[in-house]
């Protein structure tokens, strides 16, 4: 471990080229590729859940979650113009933090990534099953839940993570304009949620609105409140990191970056906010609460079962945006990784042929399909938080020690009010994590020791130049 404090420099150019990703992405493209990512694992699976922790006052616990994001997403915009290379808050470490910070940051985006990729597709399955068997096609219940539900093995969300892997290993671009023609199909899908339910709202499903409390606390063996509730929603707000994943395959990242990562955060809150709102207040929380496709659920409890099969075909045809934003940003952290010697280096090699990282992509998908098939959803959301929260830490942490000791002179992104919004966001991510349950933090402890044991491996026996 000799080589724990060693800082790398970012020189692109000198890369060999099999190593070297290909830009060919533009503003848009980051912006839609934020968007997926964001929209579709709370709203679309999460709300249900959110609302059993805090009632209604899951509204608030969204603004708290998304609070928390705005500030890591200003860190996160100016880091990134700052070291325009892929790998994200792991990359940002290993320039400014060093190498043994830079791994423990990269295996808890392994940890987040790879489970944000098994959630959603865990919960598009529960969108196709339920789409599927609303017009008459039932599918076997052995064949869509994991052991855990009594089941065999969720083969929908095992097979979604294998279309969308196919997909990436074509090409970066294609997969890109893909993803940003179902990014509207799913915006659409929203507003007609919110168009349907609206007539029914009513204000008096707001009463109790905090029946839970505000701070985290032991109700029955769960952590409820609403700061529980935005532990794990925080989830339904987190994606816009991937976009930092694309910096090396963006056309002009000092731009596009920027106008990617806090673009889609001003969407994607101003989404979420209006359609939480119209969901608690068009039905009592209990009877969606926990719901694997929430929204579909409410639109036929309100007698408006052919909406919600649109809902549920739209969420079946857009979900896979997300696995798509977020398989994408797993890929490149662990390419990146294997390119520093960080993994075995075999890995980091670019497809002559569509320019992507194929070899990497696809041991990325069979990772995430075996845990689609056979963890809840629930679990994953949270063990995904703790290892996002870390990274959001880091980068806040970067920012401010980059405003120290400046490593570019370019002129990047200026976080506005550094001193003020990155304390914020490592603050409110600190605050969150201790709201997670406690099995959350012990199994990502455990995690992270089995990281710290591979590295001390792995740097025993790989040499690499200091």
């Amino acid at each position: 471990m000799k080589n724990w404090n060693r800082r790398k420099t970012v020189e692109l150019d000198s890369l060999a080229v099999h190593h070297r990703l290909t830009p060919t992405l533009s503003w848009w493209h980051l912006v839609a590729l934020g968007v997926g990512a964001i929209v579709g694992t709370g709203i679309y699976t999460l709300v249900g859940v959110g609302a059993n922790l805090a009632g209604p006052a899951v509204i608030l616990s969204f603004l708290v979650a998304g609070a928390v994001c705005a500030c890591a997403a200003l860190c996160y915009a100016e880091v990134s113009t700052a070291i325009p290379a892929s790998g994200s808050a792991y990359t940002y470490s290993y320039v400014v933090l060093g190498e043994l910070i830079a791994w423990v940051v990269g295996w808890s985006l392994i940890l987040e990534y790879s489970l944000v990729v098994s959630a959603v597709a865990v919960g598009w399955s529960g969108y196709a099953t339920g789409f599927l068997a609303s017009v008459g096609i039932p599918w076997p219940a052995a064949l869509a839940a994991g052991p855990h539900a009594g089941g065999i093995v969720n083969l929908p969300a095992v097979v979604i993570v294998g279309v969308v892997a196919a997909l990436l290993a074509m090409g970066t671009r294609e997969s890109a304009t893909i993803n940003a023609i179902l990014v509207v199909v799913k915006i659409v899908a929203l507003l007609i949620f919110v168009v349907v339910a609206l007539p029914y709202f009513n204000f008096d499903q707001f009463e109790p609105f905090m029946p839970f409390g505000f701070v985290a606390t032991d109700q029955g063996g769960v952590q409820k409140g609403v700061m529980a509730a935005a532990a794990i929603i925080f989830f339904a707000f987190y994606g816009f990191d991937a976009i930092s994943t694309a910096a090396e395959e963006a056309k002009r990242p000092s731009r596009d970056l920027p106008i990617g990562i806090i673009g889609s955060m001003v969407v994607c809150t101003a989404i979420y906010v209006g359609v939480a709102a119209v969901a608690v207040g068009s039905m009592p929380y209990t009877e969606y609460a926990n719901s694997p496709e929430p929204l579909a659920l409410i639109l036929r409890k309100l007698g408006q079962g052919h909406m919600g099969a649109i809902i549920g075909a739209a969420a079946v045809i857009a979900l896979p945006t997300v696995i798509l934003a977020f398989l994408y940003g797993q890929s490149r952290i662990f390419f990146v990784m294997a390119r520093d010697g960080l993994l075995p280096e075999s890995l980091a090699r670019v497809n002559a042929r569509t320019g992507t990282p194929v070899r990497i992509t696809i041991c990325t998908a069979i990772i995430v399909g075996i845990l689609a098939g056979l963890v809840p959803l629930d679990e994953i959301a949270a063990l995904a938080n703790a290892g996002t929260l870390a990274a959001f830490i880091a980068v806040a942490v970067c920012m401010l020690a980059m405003r120290r000791r400046p490593i570019s002179s370019k002129s990047v992104f200026q976080t506005p009010l550094p001193w003020i919004v990155g304390p914020a966001a490592i603050g409110g991510c600190l605050y969150l994590f201790w709201s997670l349950p406690g099995t959350t933090k012990l199994f990502f402890a455990i995690w992270n020791a089995i990281g710290l044991a591979c590295y001390a491996l792995w740097s025993g026996k790989v040499k690499r130049e200091a």
